[in-house]
């Protein structure tokens, strides 16, 4: 990973789906040796608070209880899974976005829990999540259960999104490696639509050969994993190439994976401005925990 650190760090709140991302980040760190930061960020009081009871120093100090409290509890979450596990806990007073994108500066991975389940099986992304999704200088993991179970799966491949961009060969890289950590093999899976190329030969006046086509598609994803099973080669690597929308295309593999790794261009006329549509509904439905990979270049096409 390209940040400064190994270190994980949590973002933790008042959720159990904090305390699920806590104990799925303390079994990463106790295999991997690495270190562990759980994160809480309150907004401070501002200095304009006109009240006299409670005064401004108390109502600080009931929100710095508080916090102390939801640390505390994370620390006991990852106690249950890595009672030898030194974590670290701090408290900042500023914006959670904020606070957490200042940690992913220096962190090898920032996790966070997943919010909330809509009544049609989705997710929904807090304003918090797509930020740092889309923003973050770290790879973001966003952990959820499978199904109706209470932590994430811990069985199946590592499943990752391939295409053409250079942030696709960053979260190419991040797939072996975490295929290679977990010692489970790793499902490289490109996606393409047929209906976008067949309008471009029709209206250059020819006709498209799907079987051209398909074979194109598989050399692509061949040259895209060439240099990276050399580099890895304890992963057992399987190839698909998928006549389907990306986002369909990698859900119908993520129901049996334990990690779902997809690259991450955003979009709009800055980089980083919005989190793509393809990373928002693997981030919502996947049934397993997505590690979305931001490159640092120029957003200028979609994911």
């Amino acid at each position: 990973m390209a940040s400064a650190s190994t270190d994980l760090v949590v973002g933790v709140d008042e959720s159990d789906s904090s305390l699920m991302a806590a104990r799925w980040a303390a079994r990463m760190a106790r295999e991997r040796r690495l270190g562990l930061r759980l994160v809480h960020a309150v907004d401070e009081i501002p200095v304009t608070y006109p009240h006299r009871a409670p005064t401004y120093e108390d109502a600080q100090r009931v929100v710095g209880e508080r916090g102390e409290r939801v640390l505390s509890r994370a620390q006991a979450a990852v106690a249950e899974v890595a009672p030898e596990l030194a974590a670290e806990a701090v408290l900042r007073p500023e914006q959670p976005a904020s606070a957490l994108r200042a940690e992913s500066a220096s962190a090898g991975m920032l996790i966070l829990g997943s919010t909330g389940l809509h009544r049609l099986g989705r997710f929904v992304l807090g304003s918090v999540s797509v930020s740092l999704a889309s923003h973050a200088e770290c790879p973001v993991a966003f952990v959820r259960p499978h199904v109706a179970e209470e932590a994430p799966p811990v069985d199946g491949p590592v499943v990752v999104g391939v295409d053409a961009t250079p942030v696709g060969e960053e979260a190419i890289g991040v797939a072996f490696e975490e295929a290679s950590w977990r010692r489970t093999p790793l499902l490289a899976v490109h996606c393409w639509k047929e209906g976008f190329l067949a309008s471009v030969f029709e209206e250059s006046g020819s006709s498209a050969d799907a079987d051209a086509i398909e074979a194109h598609e598989r050399e692509l994803l061949a040259q895209r994993l060439a240099g990276w099973q050399a580099k890895y080669p304890d992963v057992q690597v399987e190839r698909l190439a998928v006549k389907e929308k990306p986002a369909d295309g990698l859900l119908d593999f993520a129901d049996q994976a334990q990690l779902l790794v997809v690259g991450s261009r955003g979009r709009g006329g800055l980089a980083g401005l919005a989190l793509g549509s393809t990373s928002q509904s693997l981030i919502s439905y996947a049934l397993c925990p997505v590690l979305v990979v931001r490159g640092n270049r120029p957003a200028d096409s979609q994911d």
